[in-house]
């Protein structure tokens, strides 16, 4: 584009009196053109510049070990395996109680050394060749300290002889089958006829029905067996912890002298959106826990898990200072 051109005339006065006269010849359209505001050539690339990726960090973050830290679901706050052992798996800071294995719980509930298992090799089988039946028996056995669901003998407690039986709900959801059924069957009867108190301490999802008829014919069988202990003026302390739920809570877990729970166990015959669902009913939001059936007159006492060894101790004070009455013409 040819913009044109003039000439100027430029003229100059010297010192001695002479003038000059100069001709300088400009471009028109050039004289405005600020180099600041001159566009970028074609050519050049107007992509951002991208900051250099930097390297990883030398200093990394400290992984914690499995095994050391527990979550508490309740109040999210992280607790130190060890301390939390011997607190009983409870929280130190809300009081949750976490799930807890049958021969943890048997060792601070009985004195030291005083506890006798009985039928510790009795395992069940597979009846109906259940689907998987197997294999599941074959893994909990393996992953646990008990062959089933239930452990159970004689131990004493404070001053007290005692036939206890404790659930373990790591093996298949402390169901109840069997084995289960026919340990605590004998457990009663041991007591009965050595003139014990029974105790039986509940964690269970129910009758375990991978044998089908053969488990809910326990629950018949177990509450037989209390009523003949019943009839000698044995006391039976049935204790409900997280969760109890459908045969066991329908049979023997209910028919206590004594019903203890732990604070905030799930208890319960079916579970609440089955109820609600059936009902098609809001439901109170502490339903099913051991506050609402202590409110309702379904169990006795509610004992955090610290205290229920001296809590039993003092029960059995006074549910056998007639029995003792009873037996002292024949000591």
């Amino acid at each position: 584009m040819n913009l044109g051109s003039k000439i100027i005339l430029i003229v100059t006065k010297q010192k001695d009196g002479n003038a000059t006269t100069t001709f300088l010849k400009k471009t028109l359209g050039t004289e405005n053109i600020e180099p600041a505001v001159t566009p970028p050539p074609r050519t050049s690339n107007n992509a951002f510049v991208k900051k250099p990726r930097l390297g990883p960090s030398k200093s990394r973050k400290r992984e914690i070990p499995e095994g050391l830290w527990n979550k508490c679901p309740q109040c999210s706050t992280l607790l130190y395996d060890k301390e939390l052992d011997e607190n009983l798996k409870v929280c130190l800071h809300c009081q949750h109680h976490f799930p807890i294995g049958a021969r943890e719980r048997i060792n601070f509930l009985v004195e030291t050394c005083s506890f006798t298992e009985h039928d510790a090799d009795m395992v069940s089988v597979d009846p109906l060749e259940f689907p998987a039946y197997a294999e599941k028996l074959v893994r909990d056995r393996k992953s646990g300290a008990q062959k089933d669901a239930v452990v159970t003998g004689l131990g004493q407690i404070g001053t007290h002889r005692v036939a206890l039986g404790v659930m373990d709900f790591s093996f298949l959801g402390g169901s109840m089958g069997s084995v289960v059924g026919e340990k605590l069957t004998r457990l009663i009867e041991t007591g009965t006829q050595k003139e014990l108190p029974v105790i039986i301490v509940s964690t269970s999802g129910g009758a375990r029905m991978y044998e089908g008829m053969f488990s809910l014919m326990q629950m018949a069988k177990t509450c037989g067996a209390l009523a003949y202990h019943a009839k000698q003026r044995l006391p039976f302390i049935s204790i409900l912890t997280d969760p109890t739920f459908a045969g066991v809570m329908a049979s023997f877990a209910t028919v206590g002298d004594l019903i203890l729970a732990e604070p905030a166990a799930r208890i319960g015959f079916a579970g609440a959106r089955v109820i609600k669902d059936t009902t098609q009913s809001a439901l109170p939001p502490d339903f099913q826990t051991s506050e609402f059936l202590l409110e309702h007159g379904l169990i006795d006492a509610i004992v955090p898990r610290k205290e229920m060894k001296s809590h039993l101790d003092f029960y059995l004070d006074f549910l056998m200072s007639g029995q003792k009455k009873i037996l002292a013409p024949t000591e």
